[in-house]
């Protein structure tokens, strides 16, 4: 690890410095390149090799344990290894879910308001929404119905206390 820094490093540092700084000797540097790789260097290479093969070909779906039941006799700790030394990792997509079934013979509700939002007092014209929110115990559902006039009376006050924390200057009802 030593002497991969250096390697890396010795285009803009000279590598005598280097070698002073990482307290090795430039001679043990000069070594270390001309070494030849160890079987378990040669054997990752290849490895690695078949699992970016296999990530790539799994569309980067494939983790730890689809890899090691492929047939090769690698332990599970070593893909893992090369796979966070060499940051492979997997993309985790979600099935599509349809939440809305619009072909249906049920009756289907006028749109009395048609975006006209405007009313001249309260209770005359209501808005509602459902909403989902995910716990920890499941999904959880969220339904508010609030009056048109009321809804935009209680919004109003919120913004401006949101952009003036003192609250000063905030809308009253």
């Amino acid at each position: 690890m030593r002497f991969a820094f250096i390697d890396g490093c010795k285009e803009v540092w000279p590598v005598k410095l280097l070698c002073r700084i990482r307290q090795v000797t430039s001679r043990g540097f000069r070594a270390w390149r001309i070494r030849p790789m160890r079987q378990r260097q040669r054997d990752d290479m290849v490895l690695l090799a078949h699992i970016h093969e296999q990530h790539r070909l799994s569309l980067q779906s494939h983790s730890r344990p689809r890899i090691t039941a492929l047939g090769r006799k690698i332990g599970h700790r070593s893909i893992a290894r090369l796979m966070r030394e060499n940051d492979i990792k997997i993309v985790r997509t979600q099935k599509y879910k349809a939440t809305t079934d619009s072909n249906h013979t049920f009756n289907i509700m006028p749109n009395l308001l048609d975006q006209d939002f405007s009313t001249d007092g309260p209770n005359q014209k209501w808005a509602g929404d459902i909403s989902y929110i995910w716990t920890s115990e499941g999904w959880l559902y969220l339904a508010v119905i609030l009056s048109v006039l009321t809804a935009r009376n209680r919004l109003d006050p919120c913004r401006a206390c949101c952009a003036n924390p003192a609250g000063q200057g905030a809308a009253t009802e």
